[in-house]
């Protein structure tokens, strides 16, 4: 009896993580927005680069990917509530295969494009364009997923570990007692805390994460392992329970470990090794693994609401994600050379992105059925959407 009222509490659609996807891609934006101007690795770069950016972009950086791994990981566990493997294998091919290979042959070249200009190349985009079919990967090519790349691993991962993910599903009894086990603070920061340091110490520096899905082994068990733990802290409301009572716990260790950060490692220069390092990645990921706990902590008990705008941005959020950075690139480029302070290219960046993404999902992307296809959005009857969207117009 118990069990069923875990698995009819968990088969209703989850507000809060919504809004932690709309938010955790909405961070997505501003941080692409400043890799144009930080002295980071990027596709173009600003004729002024700054390391003021990057603060605060140190601190998403910790941890950004790893709540949408985790949110991923929540969302087959949904899925598979009104699905079998094999329709949920198809909606996987449709919502996630299609798009991506979309995105690599539409939205991705003109990414790589511009960045070719900025290499010195003179060639039109038509010219640019025949190179994609040559089909060599990127930097030599211009064949790349390029920020797509978190699609191609949640479409690997959903294939390889979805016999391990059944099996959890259908042992309540054994995640049962994983909620018990971890309702104790000390087992819920320390031993996660522990693998994920473990996999930085053996794999971090043998392994540094390319997104080329082959050789990224550090990426791939940080990253299948947050899927995974999403996917168990909806098998049982007790996980949820314990995250929402020790939310101040987490958030306070987070906040101090910031501090901690910044003041100590983030703000100057320090060479570190041995047992400086050790302390260094410590910190770090107990910090990572504190924001993910505060952020489903205080998602569940402030979150757990709908309204117009989330109910919009969740349909929304997937096109803006697939298109944000090709955006982000082709409205920077011609301000490399132009003489605003960066700030002022940052605001404009931000707000322009927000802007376009807008007009093209809104006016365009929902609107169409092919395009609805190759966004990864469910695609609706002529009917249905005009019927949507007459509401819509009707209500505001």
């Amino acid at each position: 009896m118990q069990n069923q009222k875990v698995l009819n509490t968990h088969s209703l659609r989850r507000d809060d993580l919504d809004w932690l996807r709309v938010i955790a891609f909405g961070i997505l934006i501003f941080f692409h927005v400043g890799m144009f101007f930080s002295h980071w690795g990027w596709h173009i770069k600003n004729n002024v680069m700054t390391h003021d950016v990057e603060w605060p972009m140190r601190f998403t950086s910790q941890w950004r990917m790893a709540l949408l791994f985790m949110i991923s990981g929540a969302g087959v566990y949904f899925a598979l509530n009104s699905r079998t493997p094999g329709s949920f294998l198809k909606e996987r091919f449709v919502r996630i295969f299609i798009p991506l290979v979309f995105g690599m042959f539409v939205v991705v070249p003109p990414q790589i494009f511009f960045e070719r200009l900025t290499q010195g190349e003179t060639y039109v985009y038509t010219e640019f364009y025949k190179t994609v079919f040559q089909f060599q990967f990127y930097p030599e090519g211009s064949f790349s997923w390029h920020h797509l790349w978190y699609l191609v691993y949640i479409f690997v991962y959903s294939i390889i570990i979805l016999p391990l993910l059944l099996l959890i599903r259908r042992r309540p009894g054994m995640t049962a007692k994983w909620s018990r086990f971890f309702s104790n603070p000390v087992t819920l920061i320390v031993i996660p805390v522990i693998w994920h340091l473990s996999v930085e110490l053996l794999l971090g520096k043998r392994f540094p994460t390319t997104h080329d899905l082959i050789r990224d082994w550090h990426n791939h068990f940080h990253s299948i392992s947050l899927f995974v733990s999403g996917f168990v802290l909806c098998t049982q409301i007790s996980f949820w329970e314990t995250l929402a009572r020790y939310r101040r716990l987490t958030t306070g260790i987070w906040l101090a470990l910031t501090i901690i950060l910044y003041t100590v490692y983030w703000t100057r220069s320090v060479e570190r090794s041995g047992l400086e390092e050790l302390l260094y990645l410590a910190i770090s990921t107990t910090n990572a693994w504190c924001v993910l706990l505060s952020a489903f902590g205080n998602g569940y008990r402030f979150l757990r609401f709908s309204n117009r705008f989330l109910k919009y941005a969740n349909e929304a959020v997937y096109p803006f994600y697939i298109l944000h950075q090709t955006v982000i690139v082709c409205l920077a480029y011609p301000l490399i050379n132009a003489q605003w302070p960066w700030g002022v290219k940052y605001i404009y960046l931000s707000i322009a992105t927000i802007i376009v993404c807008f007009a093209l999902y809104h006016f365009l992307i929902r609107r169409v059925g092919i395009l609805r296809l190759f966004f990864g959005l469910k695609i609706k009857s002529h009917r249905k959407a005009t019927a949507e969207i007459a509401i819509e117009n009707t209500v505001s």
